[in-house]
């Protein structure tokens, strides 16, 4: 396939977060990077994250260890792509290979201008890529539904009018998790085109809701899951990004984050623009890497 991509990259400090493990928001950096590259193959012009489906990190990576990525389209469709990304590690010391997580990215192509470009077909050789390329048509309609369905969910979902907690704690209120933070774009956060690369924005969420689910545990929270980031909008080196986070709801052993990131020029006077928005769940592990039980969240 002419557009695979492979990356390796070695685990160092200074990509860890206090446990030495690999920071998610560096990890999604890499993934985005690598299926940015592949969908640019395929289309011979510039190409920007559309969006990025559910991804369930199954271990975590540690200093030391190599991360390997693998990308390749999937499929080609008007002008949008499927690239499918696999994530393994590799310890170097043992020789130990283990899968992380698969993602599904969307990229769309566009000219010089801005305006979408029409992408060639893909024509799958192997049998796993005529697979791939059969199921993409029905994922890329799932994708498309998303945001239809959530709009729904909130519409149609109960309010809660009594609180119970557990074990006779009281329920942190939510407000107490809300976290607001602002980053500028600066060139290293671009791609050539002067775009804001999308895993640099993805991992500027995650940087949030990891601080938003620490409010709620005063603890250290771990990423288990993260619901498709949809990016609804550009941003270009010179924008302020204003990420927001808080969490929705807390459940025994994991909790929900909210996440969004909303662009801004120099004039504070224009509206925010929506960038994109997120679902993450977490969860704290004690010692023996046991979920904890958390506490509750009161609207």
């Amino acid at each position: 396939n002419p557009t695979e991509v492979q990356m390796s990259q070695l685990v160092l400090p200074c990509h860890t977060n206090h446990r030495g493990e690999l920071s998610t928001g560096q990890l999604l950096k890499w993934i985005d990077k690598a299926a940015w590259i592949s969908a640019e193959r395929h289309a011979g012009c510039p190409c920007v994250t559309a969006s990025m489906d559910d991804i369930y990190f199954e271990h975590t990576i540690s200093v030391g260890q190599v991360v390997n990525i693998k990308a390749k389209v999937n499929r080609a469709f008007n002008s949008s792509m499927e690239v499918g990304i696999q994530v393994s590690y590799e310890d170097l010391c043992s020789g130990k290979h283990c899968s992380i997580c698969k993602a599904y990215a969307t990229f769309v192509a566009q000219g010089p201008t801005g305006s979408k470009v029409k992408l060639k077909a893909l024509t799958p050789q192997t049998e796993e890529e005529k697979i791939e390329h059969s199921i993409a048509a029905e994922r890329r309609r799932m994708r498309l539904v998303h945001k239809d369905t959530l709009k729904d969910l909130l519409t149609r979902s109960p309010r809660e009018t009594e609180l119970e907690t557990r074990d006779g704690s009281t329920a942190v209120p939510a407000e107490k998790t809300r976290v607001e933070s602002v980053e500028l774009v600066l060139p290293p956060h671009a791609n050539h085109q002067g775009n804001t690369f999308g895993g640099q924005i993805m991992a500027w969420m995650e940087n949030v809701a990891t601080i938003a689910a620490s409010r709620l545990c005063h603890a250290h929270p771990t990423l288990r899951t993260i619901e498709m980031f949809h990016f609804r909008g550009p941003s270009q080196v010179g924008d302020r990004l204003v990420l927001k986070a808080i969490v929705n709801n807390a459940f025994k052993n994991s909790m929900e984050v909210g996440v969004c990131a909303e662009a801004y020029g120099q004039e504070m006077s224009i509206s925010r623009r929506h960038i994109n928005s997120a679902f993450m769940t977490f969860v704290v592990l004690d010692q023996e890497g046991q979920p904890r039980t958390l506490p509750m969240v009161a609207p």
